[in-house]
C-alpha cells in the first residue's frame, strides 16, 4: 500500500497537520505504481523537495482505463441516476468546504499561490463549480421532436462515456473541478492525470471523492508526465473522449494523437495574449487596480492574463505613471504572509522561461521600465515587470510569458485598438475600460476573444462559460455548454404505425 505525505503547517494564516496520500487512485483504491518509481514534488519558495509520490506509466493508465469501463458498465454511467450523481457531487462540494483551509494550505504550499487567494480565488471557486454541476446532475434532458402523428422521436443526452483529462499546474485544483464537475454530473467515468509539479490537491481530492462514496472506477487519478501518462491518455483506444488545460503546443499534439488513435473528442482551453484596453474615459483609479489584478494575479501565471496593456494616447503618461506606482506595492514573497501578493513562479524551467522573455524583450529594443529582475537568493521569486517602448513583432509582444511581465502599448482610437488588439494567433480573453458603455460594448463585440470582462479583469464564474477563439482552444468550459463536452445525442425513432 503506498503511504501518505504529513506535513505540519505553523504559519500566520493556517496551523495544522495535514496528511496526503501520495499513490495513485485507480478503482476506489490508492495503489503503487506499477513501476516503484517515484516524482519528487518541488517547493517553488526554496526549491527543495517537499514529498515525493507514486510515479504512474502507460500501464497504470491501462488499469484505470478498464476500472472505469467497469464502473461505467456497472455502478456508474446510465446506472446511476441524475439524483444519484447530484447527491454525490453535492456532498463532496460539502467535504471540500469542511476542508477549505486544508485545501488552501496545500494549494499555496504546492503551487506558491498565497494562502489568502487560495482561499478566496481557487479553492471557493472549485467548491461554487462542484456545487453548481451537482445542481445540473438531474436536469441533463433531450426533446421530444415532432415529424408525424404516427412517429415519436426523442433525443437522450447520454454520457460518453471513459473520458482522460489532462489538468495544468498553475490552477490545479480549480482546472480538476472544472473538469470532473461537469463529467460526473453526465455520468462519464474519469481517469485525470494532475501536473507532476503540483499533485496534492488533487491527491487530497480524491481522498474526498472516496469519502463522498462515489463507486468504485468512476473517478480515477495517475499521477505521472505527460510524455508517458498524458501521451498515453490521449492515445488510448478505450478512452472516449479527452480534456486538456495547458500550452497550446501541448494542446496540438493532444489533438493530434486523439485523432491517430481513434478520432476521440477533443476539447482544449490553451493559452492566451490578453489584451486589457484603457479609454480614456476610464475611472483610471479602477482600470489601474483590475489591470494590474489582470496580469499580476497568480504570479502572471494565467492562460487569460492580460499581459497586453493598451492605453489611450491621451492618458498614457498619467495611466503609465498611476500604474507603476501601483507596481510598487505589490509584495512578493512568502505565501502564508498576509501581505504577500505574489509568490514565486512554480519552478526553475519557468523562472528561466520568464528571464529569457525579459532578455529578449531587453535584445530586441524594449525598455523595462519597472521591475524584470529576481527577488530574493532562493526561490523563484521574480518582480512584477513593466515594458514599454514595444513594437509589434516583439517576442514579448506576441508570445505568451506565462509570468509577471507586462507591455504598455499606446492606442489612438477605437480602429486602432481593434486592430492592434486582433493582432495575434491567441483570442481567450480581454478586458476593456471605459465609462462610455457603447464605446465599452461596441469594443467587445469586435474584440476576437471568448471572454471579454468590461471595466474588470478575471473574474470567473461556474455558471459563465470559458473557453478561446482561434489558438486559444476548442470547446467551452463552465457553464451548462460545459454538459456537452461530455454527452453525446442520440435520437430515438418510435414508428407507432407499423405499417411501411
Amino acid at each position: 500500500m503506498p503511504g501518505t505525505f504529513k506535513y505540519t503547517f505553523d504559519t500566520p494564516v493556517f496551523k495544522g497537520e495535514v496528511e496526503v496520500p501520495v499513490g495513485l487512485y485507480i478503482n476506489g483504491k490508492f495503489v503503487d505504481g506499477s513501476s516503484g518509481t517515484f516524482i519528487d514534488v518541488i517547493n517553488p519558495t526554496n526549491g527543495k523537495t517537499t514529498t515525493r509520490i507514486a510515479e504512474g506509466t502507460p500501464k497504470d493508465v491501462n488499469l484505470a482505463v478498464a476500472a472505469a469501463h467497469k464502473a461505467f458498465d456497472t455502478t456508474w454511467g446510465l446506472h446511476a441516476n441524475g439524483v444519484e450523481r447530484s447527491r454525490l457531487l453535492a456532498k463532496l462540494a460539502d467535504l471540500m468546504e469542511t476542508n477549505i483551509d486544508t485545501l488552501s494550505a496545500l494549494e499555496a504550499l504546492d503551487n506558491g499561490k498565497t494562502f489568502y487567494w487560495a482561499k478566496r480565488g481557487d479553492v471557493s471557486h472549485s467548491i461554487n463549480c462542484i456545487r453548481y454541476y451537482a445542481g445540473w446532475a438531474d436536469k441533463i434532458l433531450g426533446q421530444t421532436i415532432e415529424t408525424t402523428e404516427a412517429k415519436l422521436v426523442y433525443t437522450r443526452h447520454e454520457p460518453a462515456g471513459v473520458v482522460g483529462q489532462i489538468i495544468p499546474w498553475n490552477f490545479p485544483l480549480q482546472m480538476m473541478a472544472w473538469k470532473i464537475g461537469p463529467a460526473l454530473a453526465t455520468g462519464c467515468a474519469v481517469v485525470l492525470k494532475p501536473s507532476e509539479f503540483t499533485p496534492l490537491t488533487a491527491l487530497y481530492m480524491a481522498k474526498l471523492i472516496d469519502e463522498a462514496g462515489f463507486p468504485a472506477g468512476s473517478f480515477n487519478l495517475v499521477n505521472g508526465y505527460g510524455h508517458t501518462v498524458g501521451q498515453t491518455i490521449a492515445d488510448h483506444p478505450d478512452i472516449e473522449k479527452v480534456a486538456f488545460t495547458g500550452s497550446t503546443l501541448v494542446g496540438r499534439k493532444i489533438m493530434e494523437a486523439a485523432a491517430k488513435s481513434n478520432l476521440k473528442n477533443v476539447t482544449l482551453e490553451l493559452g492566451g495574449k490578453s489584451p486589457s484596453i484603457v479609454f480614456d474615459d476610464a475611472d483610471i483609479d479602477q482600470a489601474i487596480k483590475w489591470a494590474a489584478f489582470g496580469i499580476y494575479y497568480n504570479h502572471g501565471q494565467c492562460c487569460c492574463a492580460g499581459s497586453r496593456i493598451f492605453v489611450q494616447e491621451t492618458i498614457y503618461d498619467e495611466f503609465l505613471k498611476r500604474f507603476t506606482e501601483h507596481t510598487k506595492t505589490l509584495k512578493v514573497g512568502d505565501p502564508f504572509s498576509p501581505e504577500t501578493f505574489q509568490g514565486p513562479q512554480i519552478n526553475q524551467q519557468q523562472y528561466d522561461r520568464i528571464m529569457g522573455f525579459i532578455d529578449s524583450g531587453k535584445e530586441q529594443g524594449a525598455t523595462v521600465h519597472f521591475g524584470g529582475n529576481r527577488v530574493g537568493t532562493e526561490g523563484y521569486f521574480i518582480s512584477p515587470t513593466i515594458f514599454t517602448d514595444t513594437k509589434p513583432d516583439m517576442r514579448i509582444v506576441q508570445e505568451e510569458i506565462f509570468g509577471p511581465v507586462c507591455v504598455v502599448i499606446k492606442f489612438k482610437d477605437e480602429a486602432d485598438i481593434v486592430k492592434q488588439a486582433n493582432d495575434t494567433v491567441y483570442g481567450l480573453a480581454a478586458a476593456v475600460f471605459s465609462q462610455n458603455i457603447q464605446r465599452a460594448l461596441g469594443t467587445a463585440h469586435k474584440i476576437r476573444a471568448g471572454t471579454v470582462w468590461v471595466n474588470a479583469a478575471n473574474m470567473l464564474y461556474p455558471n459563465v462559460p470559458f473557453g478561446g477563439y482561434k489558438q486559444s482552444g476548442i470547446g467551452r468550459e463552465l457553464g451548462e455548454y460545459a454538459l456537452a463536452n461530455y454527452t453525446s445525442v442520440k435520437s430515438v425513432q418510435v414508428n407507432l404505425d407499423i405499417k411501411m
